[in-house]
């Protein structure tokens, strides 16, 4: 739907407040945002005023979801051992994998922003595409 990459002393508060702003005018219908603990806290109430949003927040297993726990991190949680997915976050996780394919995307490699994202479009472009028209034998 939209890319938007920023330094890494940006911080993702700031960085999701430039990426959400212009989505409400470009898709109308949307309603619901999923994100990690990153973008849970203040994010949540700014996109509820300002876009009329809701956002879900993905939480690691054995983390209380409401944002008062969030602040404080001095209680341990056990969880299982191993690997557990989280719900929904393997779709991010999986969009990131798709456009890493590319050999230029996997490193960063780019001088500026608006390049990485424009070959971020293009990979998840041509991914698009070859589900819509696949390749012939």
């Amino acid at each position: 739907m939209e890319v938007k990459v920023t330094a890494a002393s940006d911080s993702d508060l700031a960085g999701a407040k430039q990426l959400l702003s212009p989505l409400t005018d470009l898709f109308p219908r949307l309603k619901l945002i999923w994100g990690d603990s990153h973008y849970g806290g203040t994010l949540i109430a700014w996109v509820k005023e300002q876009l009329g949003c809701d956002i879900h927040v993905v939480h690691r297993l054995g983390i209380a979801s409401d944002a008062s726990a969030m602040e404080s991190k001095s209680e341990t949680t056990v969880s299982k051992p191993g690997f557990q997915p989280l719900p929904r976050r393997w779709v991010v996780e999986r969009s990131f994998a798709w456009v890493t394919r590319w050999r230029r995307l996997c490193r960063d490699h780019e001088g500026l922003p608006a390049s990485s994202e424009a070959f971020i479009k293009l990979s998840a472009s041509r991914r698009m595409l070859s589900h819509l028209a696949p390749a012939f034998p």
